[in-house]
């Protein structure tokens, strides 16, 4: 198992204009007010191109190349004759910018760069019944506010994940039910507090505000007018008093909680599964106040230059055997519903909450924060993304 997602903000103002353009997270919504172009999503699949050029996060497209037993992509190239050229993408905001060059056909986009593609025209509408393997999908992941506008698909679901509480059970203590653990109550561990870094970490302040300051009136962590915005930065810059270190790194949180560093932090549930297989004494939850999280989507270009190859592809990654190899080598749930018979672990959809629809109902998704409060609001104006970016290095100091 390999994972490697980071978030690292690249200082590219093009990316950062662009991150202005879109977003939403209310899933009752898709899309809210975003108008983008009217593109249309291909009618039928026709010929294979022989090649499609994909960009994802690393473990998603595996050949064989990085550990000889993994490898889904031989079998798709033998079976479609499309030969699979990949890149791997270090941010959200790189996947944007490497999909605005025309040269890739397919993308697999968390909820922070989905609604970007799909404001800029970058990212076409897509046919779900040209994708067969669609209709086992879990509902839940279908037609969300980060892959869909006006009840049209953008995108296939892949797979998800939530930001969990982790804490060392021997050093913290009582047990903590609360992100106050990581906010309000930070002093206690003073020095031994991690956070995840990333500008997208502000809504993970948003949503334990939501709960604890009602007079706000935050609806949703990723639309914040300019005085919510103001106090989810102000509670992260009294935090910062209390950082240890932040992580984008998984390998570099898991070391930080064997030697102590950290005690008390955002996770996710693969760190936490290989922090307790290191041995230490940790517990990783949703706290009571619920969790941002994240759920990536293959997005087809709209300047495709192998458009069939790239919804074959789109079919076979979520394919049940495929996705069931995938979610286990990156650490998530799968998509697919039929994945879980498929897994070599048998608990593991039950480790990942796969089909726990409850489970996901706390979890608000990532996405991209735009002016236009998409929380449906019209009397004020959100704060954008590029502001988010801005404020996080201030954060940071």
């Amino acid at each position: 198992m390999r994972l490697t997602r980071t978030l690292q903000v690249t200082a590219c103002a093009a990316v950062l204009l662009a991150a202005t353009a879109c977003g939403s997270s209310d899933s009752s919504s898709s899309g809210g007010g975003l108008n983008p172009p009217d593109l249309k999503a291909q009618s039928k699949l026709g010929k294979s191109e022989g090649e499609v050029n994909l960009i994802a996060w690393a473990g998603y497209v595996e050949d064989g190349s990085n550990d000889p037993k993994v490898n889904w992509v031989s079998d798709f190239e033998k079976q479609t004759g499309c030969k699979v050229n990949s890149k791997v993408a270090a941010s959200s905001d790189e996947m944007v910018k490497l999909m605005k060059t025309g040269e890739y056909d397919a993308v697999s986009a968390s909820g922070d760069a989905s609604l970007r593609l799909i404001a800029s025209g970058d990212a076409a509408p897509v046919n779900t019944s040209l994708v067969p393997n669609y209709k086992d999908i879990f509902p839940d992941l279908k037609l969300q506010a980060w892959n869909s506008v006006k009840g049209k698909a953008y995108g296939i679901p892949h797979g998800r994940g939530a930001n969990l509480l982790m804490y060392n059970t021997q050093k913290v203590t009582p047990a903590p039910t609360s992100w106050a653990a990581v906010f309000d109550d930070a002093s206690k561990y003073k020095g031994h507090v991690t956070a995840y870094d990333s500008p997208i970490y502000i809504a993970d302040a948003a949503l334990y505000l939501k709960a604890t300051k009602p007079e706000l009136k935050i609806k949703d962590p990723y639309a914040l007018d300019q005085t919510q915005f103001d106090a989810a930065v102000a509670l992260l810059k009294k935090q910062n008093a209390d950082i240890g270190e932040y992580w984008s790194d998984y390998l570099k949180e898991i070391s930080a909680f064997k030697s102590g560093d950290s005690v008390v932090g955002t996770t996710w549930q693969v760190i936490a599964n290989l922090t307790a297989d290191e041995g230490t004494k940790i517990k990783a939850f949703v706290p009571k106040e619920g969790s941002t999280g994240w759920s990536d989507t293959w997005m087809i270009s709209a300047k495709a230059k192998h458009p069939n190859c790239a919804y074959k592809w789109l079919n076979w990654i979520v394919s049940p055997k495929v996705n069931a190899q995938v979610a286990e080598y990156f650490g998530e749930a799968p998509a697919n519903s039929e994945a879980c018979a498929e897994t070599s672990d048998k608990n593991f959809c039950t480790t990942y909450h796969a089909a726990d629809t409850a489970y996901w109902k706390n979890i608000a998704f990532w996405n991209t924060p735009i002016e236009q409060c998409l929380d449906g609001r019209t009397d004020v104006k959100c704060v954008p993304y590029a502001k988010w970016v801005q404020a996080w290095t201030e954060i940071k100091g």
